[in-house]
This record gives structure tokens, sequence and C-alpha cells, in this order.
């Protein structure tokens, strides 16, 4: 019996250098590890070694993720980078959304070569529900995604294909909350390159967001790049192979530069 949704499944391809990074990939909130599968075999045609995990609770059924918490997701991530460390000498991680928000909290406590953060939020909306949120929790334990999910992508065959979890589990709200105060005392720490993307057509996390972020990390080198026409999953929407080709170029610059 499966339990996994069929084609979200987590990945892994192997690379043809040990000595070449190895790519640890990150999905985002109520997401799947589909979202990153294009971006991982672009990569991994250019020799990489990428693994696209599955953060607890998600890609099976909502429930699940009602029972994790944020340090499940860190610890997932931090699973991969030891898997990653038998095929590769080092390590970037790469993350979309609330993804972005782990892997930027996961590179200022773990000796990686670069980090790649898209479309991740620095602070959740100023929805005045958010405050009784824990309360809310006991008694709706989910909250139906409003407006139209597809009504801010730019590729309509890309957001037919795509999978996510029709309803946030409220206390999972919580949980990212809780990340993104971690990930805020995490910032200021983080010494290594990082590549900060965002799209300009973000309706879901607003580009606001990425400025925060960029003005925090204090301490790190930052490459920032822009992209249009693009919604908020950038990995599967129409700028996607601009996207590609930006983190390929990064980590290329890492080489040269180890």
């Amino acid at each position: 019996m499966a339990f996994i949704i069929p084609t979200a499944e987590p990945f892994l391809f192997p690379g043809e250098d040990y000595h070449k990074p190895g790519l640890l990939l990150v999905h985002g909130f109520t997401g799947t590890p589909k979202e990153m599968r294009w971006m991982g075999e672009y990569l991994n045609q250019r020799g990489y070694a990428v693994l696209g995990i599955r953060l607890p609770g998600h890609a099976t059924r909502p429930p699940d993720m009602v029972r994790t918490r944020y340090q499940d997701w860190l610890a997932a991530v931090e699973d991969g980078y030891h898997l990653l460390r038998g095929l590769s000498r080092e390590v970037v991680v790469i993350g979309l959304s609330m993804g972005g928000a782990l892997a930027l909290t996961f590179a200022a406590e773990f000796p990686l070569l670069g980090v790649v953060s898209m479309a991740a939020p620095y602070a959740l909306p100023p929805d005045p529900r958010i405050r009784s949120i824990r309360w809310r929790s006991l008694w709706q334990p989910f909250i139906p995604k409003e407006g139209d999910p597809g009504a801010g992508w730019f590729d309509d065959e890309a957001w037919k294909d795509h999978i996510s979890y029709p309803y946030n589990p409220t206390r999972s709200i919580l949980e990212l909350r809780y990340l993104l105060d971690k990930m805020h005392q995490a910032l200021p720490q983080i010494t290594i390159p990082a590549l900060l993307m965002h799209s300009r057509n973000d309706d879901y996390v607003p580009p606001s967001n990425l400025e925060h972020i960029a003005a925090a990390m204090t301490r790190a080198p930052k490459t920032i790049h822009w992209l249009e026409n693009s919604g908020h999953v950038i990995t599967r929407d129409a700028a996607r192979l601009e996207a590609f080709e930006k983190t390929a170029a990064f980590i290329r610059q890492l080489e040269q530069n180890a």
C-alpha cells in the first residue's frame, strides 16, 4: 500500500564526481518533492548529485502534517545533508518557500558550500487571526486556502500538474511561525555565499520578504536575482529555466572559488 501521493515521491540522482558538490533540494509548505524535481533533473544533467527530500507530514495526507513540528522538518534537512555527504565532499542546500527558510536556518549551523533560497518568507502575513492560531487549531484543524490557487500561475499546464494539500493545517501555520522566528536568529550568523531569488509577481509571499531576508544577512556574500513572469512556485512556473540557469551558474562559481 502506497502512502505517498504518486509522482510526489522524494528522489535521488547520483552525480559524476565525488568532488562536485551535492545538491539538497527542499520543497515548500504543504508542497511535495515534485515541485523541485524539474530543477533536480536539470542540475543532475550537469553532473551534480541531487537529493530531493520529502518533509515529514507532506505528500501523504493533511492530517499527517498536523502531527509534525518544525524541528521534524529541520531534522529531515539534516538527514538529507548526511546522506549527500556520502556522495559528495561538499553540499549546497536549495530551498523553495518554506524550504528556503529551512535552507537558510540550516546554513547558519552546518558547514555548507553555499545556500540558495527561492521565494522564502521572512514573516507571516499581518493577519490578526494568526495571533490566536494556537487556540484556533484546537477547533479548526484545517483552513481552506483562500482564493483561486491557480490564479497566480503564469504556466497553466504546470499548475494543472502541481500537487499540494488543498488545506493549510492550522497547527502547522504555528510551526511555520516558530521556524521563521528561528530563521531570524540564524540570518545574521550565515557566512557562506547565498543566492536569493524571488518573483516580482509573487502574490503569495510578497517580494518585500526577500528584502528583509537580505538585510538581515549582514555577514553573508549575497547574490540577489529577481524573476518576472512567475508566481510563487518558481521551480514549476514559466520562468523556471531562468531560475535553474541562475542556480547552476551560482554553483559553478562556488566550485571555482572553493
